[in-house]
């Protein structure tokens, strides 16, 4: 029985996320879909992380098992020949027994952008945040300092969250600012469900003045999601990067 590593780019604008859902059109359903006529068989892929509805994926990584001796070329090419114009496999590897997509993960990274633009962007509309008002890019650095390292980002998660315990080692938070746009790139051992779009939409307060930068050490403290800020829309973000082999 073969492992295989697909990693995937996506456009999660007309997606519901991720996960094979009842409600609608989902990325682990189009690639399994592309598997099964491909292999002729039902392939189930394990993704690295579920992204949410409108989320985009520049590398998000999925495994799967399989008894078929086709080239690794064709997971490439042959699924890309199969899969619509909205998804596409990047590369594909032969892994050891016991590769899994999510539990042998040691980390991801995320990028959120935000269009802060006084007039907004149809260029942006579909992988950013459009914000009008003008945002104090240092304080937004200042608050993200708080974040490095580890804590309990229990303010941090959505209300249905499943993760048992919420305490996260948090390796990057970078706030860039360039041509109108902010970036902020989060790097961490594994994310509780929204969490990045929460810390978005908090840094986002600090940036408009609404919250002071030192505010974040007692939302970590507190551990209370209503004292944190909104949640960001979701088609700022993008899983950038998947860790393994120690990192």
């Amino acid at each position: 029985m073969r492992t295989v590593k697909l990693t995937v780019e996506y456009d999660g604008t007309d997606f519901v996320g991720w996960q094979v859902q009842p409600n609608g059109r989902s990325v682990q359903q189009v690639i399994e879909q592309a598997l099964e006529t491909m292999l002729k068989e039902r392939t189930p892929v394990v993704g690295a992380g579920r992204t949410d509805a409108g989320v985009h994926a520049a590398a998000q990584v999925c495994s799967l098992r399989t008894e078929r001796t086709v080239p690794l070329k064709a997971f490439v090419m042959g699924l890309n020949s199969l899969l619509p114009p909205d998804v596409a496999v990047r590369a594909a590897e032969e892994m050891p027994e016991g590769f899994h997509a999510r539990h042998s993960a040691g980390g991801k990274r995320y990028v959120y952008r935000i269009s802060n633009r006084p007039t907004r962007s149809p260029l942006l509309r579909r992988t950013h945040w459009e914000v009008y008002r003008p945002l104090d890019v240092g304080a937004m650095r200042e608050a993200a300092r708080h974040f490095l390292g580890e804590h309990d980002f229990a303010a941090f998660r959505a209300a249905d969250c499943p993760a048992k315990t919420t305490r996260r080692v948090m390796r990057r938070f970078d706030v860039e600012e360039r041509d109108g746009s902010i970036a902020i790139t989060v790097e961490a051992t594994a994310f509780l469900k929204q969490m990045v779009r929460n810390l978005v939409g908090t840094l986002v307060e600090v940036g408009m003045g609404k919250r002071a930068p030192d505010s974040i050490r007692l939302l970590l403290l507190e551990g209370d999601r209503t004292k944190a800020g909104p949640t960001a829309p979701p088609q700022g973000l993008t899983m950038d990067e998947v860790f393994y082999g120690g990192r």
